[in-house]
């Protein structure tokens, strides 16, 4: 193994104050995409998709559990497969307490093609509390571009079945939904905490400093960050 070079407390301070510098551009950077971002158009969902959990068939717009914004995290899982994918799993270990989420006004699900009788005991041997709902013999997975017949390149040739993990949002208004945004495989890293995946939804973090203004009052509530309570203390 190569390790670091030794040096002094002040050459490793110079070399920190460096390379603060560049981490700070990326800081400002990432803001900016996250902006563009949230300045996605977006389109409306108008198929019925069918999807099953603990409460039996729910639809779409019930995943929501009357929030404004929706992220699914697409869980692999394929019917014939015993089990959940290892990545999905170590992805879905590190989800935070979802009471902060929800503090603005965002729900977070798990979405799999494996019926719900197979999702409900690799859940409980996981110890998972999060919302997790089966797609099975629905269009969902494929619509939203994470189960293909065909090739890992997502061409359908009618080869092998073929799955990979993603992520997608969705924003509701009143019994309407629309889509906003979804990313894949390396597109997931460096997600899993309440802020990383604010991020990637349509109102973002909800603080004021974020760009477009207005969207930090959108829920009729203080501040992202004026919201922050102990996850027991949030009235639900």
């Amino acid at each position: 193994m190569t390790l670091p070079p030794i040096v002094s407390r002040e050459e490793w301070r110079a070399a920190r104050e460096e390379l603060l510098a560049k981490e700070k551009a990326a800081t400002r950077a990432r803001d900016a995409l996250n902006a563009e971002r949230r300045g996605l158009p977006m389109v409306e969902i108008d198929k019925e998709y069918v999807f099953e959990g603990g409460d039996g068939k729910v639809t779409l717009l019930d995943l929501f559990r009357g929030r404004h914004q929706l992220v699914v995290y697409h869980f692999m899982f394929a019917p014939e497969w015993d089990a959940g994918c290892r990545s999905c799993s170590a992805f879905l270990d590190q989800i935070g307490h979802l009471a902060h989420l929800r503090a603005r006004g965002t729900e977070f699900a798990a979405v799999s093609r494996a019926p719900y009788t197979k999702i409900l005991p690799f859940k409980a041997r996981m110890g998972w509390t999060v919302p997790w709902y089966s797609s099975y013999d629905s269009d969902f997975n494929h619509d939203f571009q994470v189960s293909f017949m065909g090739s890992d390149e997502g061409e359908e040739d009618g080869g092998e079945p073929y799955e990979r993990p993603g992520v997608s949002c969705f924003l509701r208004d009143r019994d309407r939904v629309f889509h906003t945004y979804s990313t894949y495989e390396r597109g997931l890293d460096g997600l899993g905490s309440t802020t990383s995946l604010l991020d990637l939804t349509a109102l973002g973090r909800q603080e004021e400093w974020e760009q477009p203004k207005g969207r930090a009052s959108a829920l009729g509530a203080p501040a992202g960050s004026e919201r922050i309570r102990y996850h027991d203390e949030y009235e639900d």
